[in-house]
């Protein structure tokens, strides 16, 4: 896993958990809220470290992916532009509506109200678990894929090269059976010519011996 991934993937975990935090942040009061108050401002300021460190690294990435990193990195901004605006406007909804209340019970939401809230947090948190294995998987699927990719490149690579040498080797048999040819050729002539030589030698040594012969 590449270290964009992994920022990527500490992301998806971090804004899954804000999004329970924001929808919690309605059921809390007083010290409880303070204090999940203080987590998600945390959890915002994280997120955008995460997300300046993402963009640090698609400087440094390969030319052919940087543009697809871009545009997921300007989408990771537009969703925690977002997250930042929902908790704002929770926060100015409490300021506005339980203004200088701390107890659940003094502003008469009764239990009813405070369970339903709380099965709502609980169903927003769920979502954002599935969402963040849901995007594991989508990582693992890509990785996956990439891995699939450069076997495929390896092999044709493998095949060109293959076929490379077969070609070499043919040539190399062309220019082996021409040579072989050429041999041939040769060696018949010089039979021809010493057939020939041997030919004349008969008849220059028969009519010695006739001309011999006659003589005597």
């Amino acid at each position: 896993m590449s270290l964009i991934e992994h920022y990527e993937q500490q992301y998806a975990v971090l804004t899954a958990e804000i999004t329970a935090q924001i929808g919690r942040l309605k059921i809390y009061s007083g010290a409880e809220r303070s204090e999940l108050d203080s987590k998600i401002d945390s959890n915002l300021a994280e997120a955008q470290e995460l997300l300046e460190q993402i963009g640090l690294e698609i400087r440094d990435a390969d030319p052919s992916s940087r543009s697809t990193l871009t545009n997921k990195l300007n989408c990771f901004q537009a969703e925690l532009k977002r997250l930042q605006t929902e908790y704002k406007n929770v926060q100015e909804a409490i300021a506005n509506s339980y203004e200088s209340t701390e107890d659940f019970e003094e502003i008469g939401i009764r239990d009813e109200q405070k369970q339903r809230l709380l099965d709502n947090a609980e169903r927003i948190e769920r979502t954002g678990n599935k969402l963040n294995e849901g995007y594991r998987i989508i990582m693992e699927t890509e990785q996956l894929g990439t891995g699939i990719l450069q076997d495929l490149h390896h092999q044709r690579e493998t095949i060109q090269t293959a076929r490379s040498k077969t070609r070499e080797t043919n040539a190399d048999l062309k220019r082996t059976s021409r040579i072989l040819n050429s041999m041939m050729v040769r060696g018949m002539r010089e039979k021809f010519i010493l057939y020939g030589v041997a030919v004349i030698f008969i008849i220059v040594v028969s009519l010695s011996i006739y001309f011999s012969v006659s003589r005597h």
